[in-house]
């Protein structure tokens, strides 16, 4: 057994950071976490967030992207695809600051990643999505969250940064209609 892991938010620290990024908290937030440090075979492809940013900016509801320096590109990269339907905070927060903007979330999507713990860690509803890595071995340890991932390839789990076969079809055949189906159980549960 794992023990679950909890986090506190703080409340000041928060609105500091909402009115340093001039966020907008009048709308619900959807928050993606789109980056994983370990590598390309941990990421769904930045199409899919796209599309999900322009469904729930449709929905209205505000999209932010949280992530490290090192995922700046990333976020600029959906923002751009999704035309601008999210706000990439990519690399312009620190972790205790991307901790409490995540505590906002009425849902967190997030790649296998330190976001997607920091997100059970807060038991935000949460949807994982899961490439070369598996669930067996770095869940999120939340009752709130649904993991979503390709089980019927052989080639999955392979635990590698890139596809040793180049062709990502662990994260390239997470649809974002199955995503979305996820979603729509989380939100009526």
């Amino acid at each position: 057994p794992l023990l679950r892991g909890s986090l506190r938010v703080d409340p000041v620290n928060l609105l500091i950071t909402l009115a340093r990024l001039g966020l907008d908290r009048s709308r619900g937030v959807v928050v993606f976490c789109p980056g994983a440090e370990y590598g390309p075979a941990k990421r769904w492809p930045s199409r899919n967030f796209a599309e999900l940013a322009r469904h729930f900016t449709a929905l209205g509801r505000s999209v932010w992207l949280l992530g490290s320096n090192k995922e700046r590109e990333l976020g600029d990269d959906i923002v751009q695809i999704a035309r601008g339907a999210a706000v990439n905070l990519c690399g312009r927060t620190d972790l205790a600051s991307a901790v409490d903007l995540m505590s906002m979330a009425e849902l967190v999507i997030s790649n296998d990643s330190g976001l997607m713990h920091v997100a059970a860690a807060l038991d935000r509803p949460l949807v994982a999505l899961y490439g070369s890595s598996s669930p067996e071995h770095t869940p999120p340890m939340s009752e709130h969250a649904i993991i979503v991932r390709r089980e019927d390839l052989p080639c999955s789990p392979c635990y590698r940064r890139e596809c040793p076969l180049g062709h990502f079809r662990c994260l390239n055949e997470l649809s974002v209609d199955q995503v979305l189906r996820e979603i729509a159980a989380i939100e009526h549960a």
